[in-house]
């Protein structure tokens, strides 16, 4: 599979007619892309639950009450009772379970990061995100192909200090689109 360009650190844009409710007018930051398959987080989809319901459950108690309003994001529909946390890699070391995606954000699963997000004591950026969106082997290929899908590099700006409601247009205009403007699939006639 030389001829792929995997999709590693980009933003995948939904296109305005991808209908799927899992995936309309998202943004989703991949994490792991090869020829097995592609995993992301999406970034766009804050749930009706925040932090402090996430501490409650795991009998957390944070330090920080505005840490407790921070919005839990829908992170995709595959594994939705499994948290993710997207964030800056500077605490790496400390948590039991990270992986890089880039040079500036990690992705880790691990209880450990928000015993610490809790304490005041972990990464600069995050964002915890239950669930994660998965393809299976050339699926998300075939998406892009049939034009369901931009993809940019990721901006950690839009990450982790965009307004919510403004990612997918942000995201969007890195390739210097309006994707309001956008209502039919371009390239196929």
């Amino acid at each position: 599979m030389d001829s792929v360009t995997y999709l590693n650190n980009q933003f995948l844009i939904a296109m305005p007619n991808l209908n799927d409710p899992n995936f309309f007018h998202s943004v989703t930051l991949m994490c792991q892309h090869n020829d097995e398959g592609a995993l992301g987080i999406t970034i766009n989809r804050p749930t009706a639950m925040d932090l402090g319901e996430i501490f409650m459950q795991m009998g957390i108690t944070a330090v920080d009450p505005v840490c407790n309003k921070t919005p839990v994001f829908a992170g995709g529909p595959v594994q939705q009772e499994r948290g993710f946390i997207l964030h800056s890699p500077e605490l790496d070391s400390l948590w039991e379970s990270s992986i890089p995606v880039s040079d500036t954000i990690s992705l880790t699963t691990s209880k450990d990061i928000l015993v610490a997000i809790a304490k005041g004591e972990g990464p600069k950026n995050f964002l915890v995100a239950l669930g994660y969106a998965g393809w299976g082997e050339g699926q998300l290929e075939k998406e892009i192909t049939a034009n369901s899908w931009l993809h940019t590099p990721c901006l950690n700006n839009v990450l982790f200090n965009t307004p919510v409601d403004q990612r997918w247009s942000a995201a969007a205009n890195q390739l210097g689109i309006d994707i309001s403007l956008l209502t039919m699939p371009a390239g196929h006639g």
